[in-house]
């Protein structure tokens, strides 16, 4: 073998190389990004779930608290009005979280209700013998829970998110992120008025 020609080999084993190196680099980087962007879709399902069980507790609630308070009725359809503008929009996971708008209308319908849900709670401080219905005591514990379980939700489906976008935005893993698709996922942001759960703790001995 000549040697030029053993230099030309020896240049081509070198890009065979590097080609490898650099494909491989973008498997894992794939791998990683698919990873990650499962590990958010999973987290917002858990979201999901615990809203659900919110919107599940309402009628009930509304129900219970009616046969106490029926001249409450504007905080009533409030909370009604509420619930359903949150169920409305019919949009799946895959929208909601690769389209930031869909997500902060999804986020504001929710969080109408977690403060149409907080004004008639305030309401039933007014009403003791709703207070003590044993139904009622069960809901609020019911609710309370729930809304704690919404909050942890949140926090860690953010946290899958944190993680998420901030790899997506290293060198050079964000060159293959934009080459590939993956996009920054919106976070699960609540407005100050919303910070905090609605209160169902009344100090009737069935909260927890």
């Amino acid at each position: 073998m000549s040697k030029g020609m053993k230099i030309f080999v020896g240049v081509l084993v070198v890009l065979l190389i590097l080609v490898l190196g650099v494909l491989i680099s973008i498997k894992n980087t794939y791998n990683k990004l698919v990873t990650l962007d499962e590990q958010v879709k999973t987290q917002w399902a858990q979201v999901q779930n615990q809203l659900q069980r919110r919107m599940d507790l309402i009628p009930n609630l509304v129900e219970t608290v009616k046969g106490y308070a029926a001249h409450e009725r504007e905080t009533l359809e409030a909370v009604v009005q509420a619930r359903a503008n949150a169920t409305r929009p019919q949009v799946n996971a895959d929208e909601l979280l690769n389209n930031p708008q869909a997500m902060q209308q999804y986020l504001q319908a929710q969080n109408n209700l977690s403060q149409a849900l907080g004004r008639l709670l305030l309401v039933v401080e007014r009403y003791p013998e709703l207070k003590a219905n044993e139904n009622f005591i069960r809901l609020q514990d019911e609710l309370a829970g729930t809304e704690n379980r919404i909050a942890v939700e949140r926090r860690r489906y953010n946290e899958a998110v944190r993680a998420y976008n901030q790899y997506i935005r290293r060198f050079p893993t964000v060159i293959i992120a934009n080459m590939l698709g993956f996009r920054p996922k919106p976070y699960f942001e609540a407005p100050a008025q919303a910070q905090q759960a609605p209160r169902v703790d009344f100090g009737t001995g069935g909260g927890k």
